[in-house]
């Protein structure tokens, strides 16, 4: 991470009662449903690539607030919550970035293999105290792949959090999918969440799964 320059003491949502806000859109995923289901690779698992990529993609959402000094990482691992196939078993797994390999078909399969060891009890789960995430490079994804929702709120933590928090929901009849994002207002406007959302599209429709 590196120290950037920006004036937290003039930002205007510094002092309100929360700068956290949401925001939910829908995106289209045929090619990448179409591609997994023909090629025995996981929806769920390709499609928390996609949306690291995405992340990863928008500078303003890799910022935060650490001793006072703005910052920004060099790139967000994620966090997410995983299940066994009978829902008996939840767990926490935090995964590097897709960058860090070379295709993200070998990412595909690093995630696979972490997940099941995790639930195996074979790998240690993540597990950090929601107040202390916003010192790791980390955005946390979740999915709720039982519900096409249209919005979606989250927890606050505190007023001043900054980690970005991405749900992911179920892939409706028109191959749509429900995408939000939780943000700190300091660091990120409309225009950024547009082209997080904008990149999110392009990774969805990425020429690889041709």
């Amino acid at each position: 991470m590196r120290e950037i320059e920006f004036n937290l003491d003039e930002n205007p949502f510094i002092d309100i009662l929360t700068s956290r806000y949401s925001m939910s859109a829908r995106v289209n995923v045929k090619k990448l449903w179409d591609f997994t289901h023909e090629n025995d690779k996981s929806f769920f698992v390709m499609s928390l690539g996609c949306l690291m990529n995405a992340v990863n993609s928008v500078p303003q959402l890799k910022r935060r607030i650490i001793n006072d000094k703005a910052i920004e990482f060099d790139y967000l691992e994620g966090t997410c919550p995983i299940m066994d196939e009978n829902n008996d078993i939840y767990r926490e797994m935090r995964v590097e970035t897709p960058q860090n390999f070379s295709d993200i078909f070998k990412w595909h399969d690093y995630v696979k293999d972490l997940s099941s060891k995790i639930l195996r009890d074979e790998s240690e789960a993540f597990n950090l105290e929601m107040h202390l995430r916003d010192f790791e490079n980390i955005a946390n994804f979740s999915c709720i792949p039982w519900v096409d929702f249209d919005t979606l709120t989250t927890c606050i933590v505190s007023h001043n959090q900054i980690q970005p928090l991405i749900t992911w929901g179920k892939v409706n009849d028109d191959y749509e999918m429900s995408v939000a994002i939780t943000v700190n207002h300091i660091f990120v406007n409309g225009r950024e969440l547009g082209i997080f959302y904008q990149n999110l599209q392009k990774e969805f429709e990425n020429e690889i799964f041709d």
